[in-house]
């Protein structure tokens, strides 16, 4: 998966803010506006989504003479998926992952219990499947985020 420039990463996220998955997308001018502290032409706006419709990244459908854009995939399964692409730049997978959950706060590594134990069918108490939507909101508010460069505690 191609990694994103700061201007593809700043329209992305305007398209996974703005745009609901049931959404019929938005135009150039509607991400342009969106973007209004950048102080960006119209043209290099549409040019970003068109280099982004080349790389997969969105999808596009012609309205009118205009192009509406959506996402192509969520910004969850876009970070899952730079996430797994950084596991096989080389060394040991293993380490890197053991590295990796040594890492997460308590919380986080919650959340990748309850994923784990739901994809190997666990249930039933003590078990850790079951409501990952549920742990998974509680990291999406600011108080389940680290900033750059924390450690977790333990």
């Amino acid at each position: 998966m191609t990694r994103l420039g700061d201007l593809e990463r700043a329209v992305m996220d305007v398209l996974w803010d703005v745009v609901p998955g049931t959404s019929d997308g938005v135009t150039v001018r509607e991400v342009a506006d969106a973007l209004d502290g950048r102080e960006l032409a119209y043209t290099t706006v549409m040019t970003v989504l068109d280099r982004l419709a080349g790389k997969g990244m969105v999808q596009r459908e012609r309205e009118g003479r205009a192009w509406r854009y959506r996402p192509a995939a969520s910004r969850e399964a876009h970070i899952a998926q730079l996430m797994l692409d950084a596991l096989d730049l080389g060394g040991s997978r293993d380490a890197a992952l053991v590295r990796f959950a040594r890492s997460v706060t308590g919380t986080e590594a919650e959340v990748l219990r309850a994923a784990l134990g739901s994809e190997a069918g666990l249930t039933g108490p003590g078990s850790t499947g079951g409501d990952t939507d549920a742990l998974t909101d509680r990291l999406d508010g600011p108080a389940g985020r680290r900033p750059a460069g924390e450690t977790a505690e333990r």
